[in-house]
């Protein structure tokens, strides 16, 4: 389908969720090559990935080593069947950069896409979480994108989340939350105490 407006190519979500199920990562997770040691490679808050220092430029080799990440326990690794790499990952290895909401209202269903280029419907297997800085209480909200790797959702993405959310009392505090793929995620408190 084309939007008249911008001229782009959209899809309907039965053609995403075709296209997420069609997609081939490596099985990382079923590698278990010896651990190589750490190598210096970063992925900074916002996303940017850095080798020894500078960031890596090339957007195909970042979104090569995306596709090999995994992550055990609180350590981030590169994995292939011969080696095992340790890498640095400041906050979560990847940012939510966009999400499209389909077909608004009860039923409605949210398609986050990284900055990799990796796509999640948020709902039981792609969770929405919310965690506070305990001393600003400043939200830092996730979406997990694949087994254990979370992305960051960036600010303005969030925005829109809260612009889009609706209230609700939960165990008697007011709180704002979003619905996707009928799973209703708590985004923020309402109460004035919390």
């Amino acid at each position: 389908m084309t939007d008249a407006k911008t001229g782009q190519t959209t899809l309907n979500l039965a053609e995403i969720m075709a296209r997420l199920q069609d997609r081939k990562l490596p099985p990382v997770d079923k590698w278990n090559p010896d651990f190589c040691g750490d190598i210096d490679m970063r992925i900074a808050r916002d996303g940017t990935w850095y080798y020894m220092g500078s960031p890596i430029g090339r957007k195909r080799m970042v979104k090569l080593f995306s596709t090999v990440i995994r992550r055990d326990d609180d350590k981030y690794f590169l994995v292939t069947p011969v080696e095992k790499l340790g890498i640095t990952v400041d906050d979560a290895p990847f940012v939510a950069v966009e999400a499209d909401i389909y077909e608004p209202g009860p039923n409605q269903s949210i398609v986050f896409r990284t900055n990799v280029d990796d796509e999640a419907i948020a709902g039981p297997d792609n969770p929405i979480r919310v965690e506070s800085d305990p001393k600003t209480g400043e939200p830092s909200p996730y979406v997990l994108v694949r087994k254990n790797l979370w992305a960051l959702i960036a600010r303005p993405v969030f925005y829109r989340l809260v612009d889009s959310g609706e209230e609700r009392v939960i165990d008697g505090k007011t709180v704002l939350g979003i619905n996707s793929r009928g799973q209703f995620f708590v985004i923020g408190s309402l109460d004035a105490a919390d």
